[in-house]
């Protein structure tokens, strides 16, 4: 018998594509929830729960990953500081790993970009532009949020301290060591990602294009596979990679 997956958000985009990536696995479909649904009876079911659901859904999430003993892969996007907060307590208890984008291409761009961040001085600008469907109602994306934390990393600073969401009007000059993000919304795109290093007289871009849902949701099965048997404490998808 395979390891069961149990997915919070199944009736969605990412939650369809993981149930086709845990058959793909070879893993077991544990079931799914939808809102209104049971959390805790899909943890007792589960040896291990994914969730691409909704921000407002983590807590009881949580609580039921908390209460059932089972680990869980966060994938869910436009978390608060306070879910963040949410997700450490829990990862006291279960083993968490939560992440803004599940895909291994992404997982790897993290590390380039952490890696210029750190080699180029702060004299080289670094923008971030990210491009996502006319449905997805967050912006900048998790996944630019996780870039924008990779650059501030390596530039050994925090992103709050560097980030700039958007620029309107007389906004004067660029100030250095900034770190800025354009969101672009349209189609049917799956996700475009650029990390732009710009230095006087050259540029450097760093990018992922990811073509199908599929390739988020073979990572979050990857993850979610890895994470069984893992001690609680909260976990990033480098660690599934070895990174």
């Amino acid at each position: 018998m395979g390891v069961a997956i149990g997915i919070f958000g199944s009736a969605g985009r990412m939650g369809r594509a993981i149930a086709d990536a845990i058959a793909d696995a070879g893993a077991v479909l544990a079931g799914g929830v939808e809102a209104g649904g049971d959390p805790l009876s899909l943890g007792h079911r589960a040896d291990v729960l994914v969730d691409f659901s909704v921000p407002s859904a983590l807590e009881a999430h949580l609580h039921a990953a908390r209460t059932t003993g089972t680990p869980i892969v966060i994938g869910t996007t436009g978390l608060s500081m306070t879910h963040q907060a949410l997700i450490d307590a829990a990862a006291a208890d279960v083993a968490v790993l939560q992440t803004g984008n599940t895909s291994l291409g992404v997982t790897l761009l993290g590390i380039l970009v952490r890696e210029a961040a750190a080699r180029l001085g702060s004299d080289w600008d670094i923008e971030i532009v990210e491009m996502h469907h006319r449905h997805k109602v967050d912006a900048p994306s998790g996944t630019a949020l996780l870039l924008g934390e990779a650059a501030a990393k390596g530039r050994g600073t925090s992103l709050g301290e560097v980030r700039v969401d958007s620029r309107v009007g007389l906004t004067g000059a660029r100030c250095e060591g900034t770190i800025g993000f354009a969101s672009l919304r349209g189609g049917s795109v799956i996700g475009d990602h650029s990390v732009i290093f710009a230095g006087e007289g050259e540029r450097i871009e760093l990018s992922h294009i990811g073509q199908d849902r599929s390739i988020f949701a073979r990572g979050a099965v990857r993850a979610a596979l890895w994470l069984v048997g893992q001690p609680a404490g909260r976990y990033r998808m480098g660690d599934v990679l070895g990174l």
